[in-house]
């Protein structure tokens, strides 16, 4: 096998389209990064890993489903803690500098919220997170920040069990729209 045909590197990622076949034929640890910029929950990496090779993207989706559908509490906190607070872009340069580029494109609404809305956005963010113990997980991309504040200000009325299968199912759709972006059909 040539060495860097079927591997997967940084510049890859920043390029945001790595083909399946690339994918498939890369080493575990290589596999798992594209992965984990998709979604930060360790058990649903390996088991995208372990299931490799990939007839095709359609088969790949169907996985990402299928293990998605078999987390855990655990799991989704772990896939909850990998990304930033909506409207925090210090974090988002901060903490999660590896999936920088991908995060700001998803949160590109906050980019040019007025300060009021932001400010809003990080107290009603804390007060989430008081309540639920994880931060507010929304499918941002194509959503301005009011808009996110809306559905922030409506979501933290609920119980935990109804916000986490809301916060779940919002975290599946970034991951699945990631996988998109990331892995390209031979």
């Amino acid at each position: 096998m040539q060495k860097n045909a079927a591997q997967p590197t940084v510049a890859d990622l920043k390029s945001h389209m790595i083909k399946l076949s690339i994918l498939n034929g890369a080493d575990p640890a290589r596999a798992a990064r594209v992965f984990e910029h998709c979604c930060a929950a360790s058990r649903w990496v390996r088991a995208m890993v372990e299931n490799r090779p990939y007839a095709s993207f359609q088969s790949l989706d169907q996985q990402a489903e299928n293990v998605w559908m078999s987390m855990r509490h655990d799991d989704l906190m772990e896939a909850f803690a990998g990304h930033p607070k909506i409207g925090n872009l210090s974090s988002l340069k901060d903490k999660f500098r590896d999936t920088l580029i991908t995060a700001s494109r998803e949160q590109a609404g906050a980019e040019s919220a007025s300060e009021p809305v932001l400010r809003q956005l990080s107290e009603y963010n804390s007060a989430y997170e008081s309540k639920f113990g994880f931060i507010f997980i929304v499918f941002a991309s194509g959503k301005s920040a009011g808009e996110m504040l809306d559905i922030l200000k409506s979501r933290i009325h609920n119980d935990f069990d109804a916000e986490i299968t809301i916060a779940a199912k919002e975290q599946h759709k970034i991951t699945r729209s990631r996988l998109r972006r990331f892995i390209e059909p031979d």
